[in-house]
């Protein structure tokens, strides 16, 4: 499998880490859209660096990252389960082009109105249970940036990210320093002083790579010329795909909750109503027994006379 996500840990540093690459679930990803090629950057950065926080993260559930825009990209969302199941999509404001050399800023956050959505949603939730969320204002200039904050705010977490992205592959490089281990007695087993210095190292050596090399290189290469020298433990690669949990029963879901008399009225105005998955493309098409059958009540009958015991 050529996409691939490998979580390590350093041993001396207490810093854990992780490096993906992702080919074939992008590919798939955008051949069911058709984006300008800053926006194929912006989202492949984003799916990549949310393939990492996912594998950091011990949680049976998915991790989805929203940046909502104020300039020519409105929306750009990614989900990815516990298990490397990952899709994505990017809604664009019809009214402001997108440029060739537009940044980041420029794209999701022309009048510093944009704001980043992380979002943990358990995937067998008990009664009660909401997902977990955070909303930030995107400060930063680059995605990257933005997480780096935002782990650094809600989960005093030190993390660094570095992230690539072009039509044919997505990757990424995350570092994060973990908090300092405590005997039973509360004192730091590490020197904290040598784990900052350790951190520092490591960073140094990570910002050493350029987007080029990251795309043009397998994680295994990079991992190797990176940190050759240090002793780390490489654990099994976990492998992301792309998927889509589309299906037409929540699509049924989604039109009731838009009401009998607006979906009527979409009706009567187009004859039928065909929704078009954003992640995957795929159509579903309600017809005005479809849709009457979505708000009629459940019946259910008494068994025949005779079947009862």
């Amino acid at each position: 499998m050529s996409d691939k996500l490998q979580k390590i840990l350093f041993q001396n540093a207490n810093v854990r880490g992780g490096l993906v690459e992702l080919s074939d679930a992008w590919t798939e990803m955008l051949s069911h859209q058709a984006y300008p090629t800053p926006v194929i950057r912006l989202l492949g950065e984003m799916t990549a660096a949310v393939a990492l926080l996912s594998g950091s993260i011990k949680f049976n559930g998915s991790t989805v990252m929203q940046i909502h825009g104020d300039g020519p990209v409105r929306l750009l969302v990614v989900e990815c389960s516990n298990t490397m199941q990952i899709r994505a999509t990017a809604k664009l404001n019809d009214h402001i082009p997108v440029q060739e050399t537009d940044t980041f800023s420029r794209l999701v956050n022309a009048n510093g109105q944009g704001r980043c959505i992380i979002t943990l949603d358990p995937h067998e939730k008990i009664p009660g249970q909401r997902p977990y969320q955070g909303i930030v204002s995107l400060d930063g200039r680059t995605v990257a940036e933005v997480i780096e904050n935002y782990m650094k705010r809600s989960e005093q977490l030190d993390t660094r990210i570095w992230l690539a992205a072009d039509t044919a592959n997505a990757k990424g490089l995350m570092l994060q320093r973990m908090p300092a281990q405590l005997d039973e007695k509360g004192a730091a087993i590490t020197d904290s002083k040598d784990d900052e210095d350790h951190w520092h190292h490591l960073v140094a050596l990570a910002s050493t790579l350029t987007a080029n090399e990251m795309l043009a290189t397998d994680i295994e290469t990079l991992q190797h010329r990176l940190f050759w020298e240090e002793d780390m433990t490489a654990f099994d690669a976990l492998h992301p795909v792309f998927h889509c949990s589309c299906s037409r029963e929540k699509v049924g879901n989604m039109l009731k909750m838009l009401g009998h008399a607006e979906v009527n009225q979409a009706l009567k105005e187009q004859g039928a109503l065909t929704i078009n998955c954003d992640y995957c493309g795929k159509s579903y098409t309600f017809d005005s027994i479809d849709c009457n059958a979505l708000f009629s009540p459940t019946i259910t009958s008494d068994p025949p006379s005779g079947t009862r015991h």
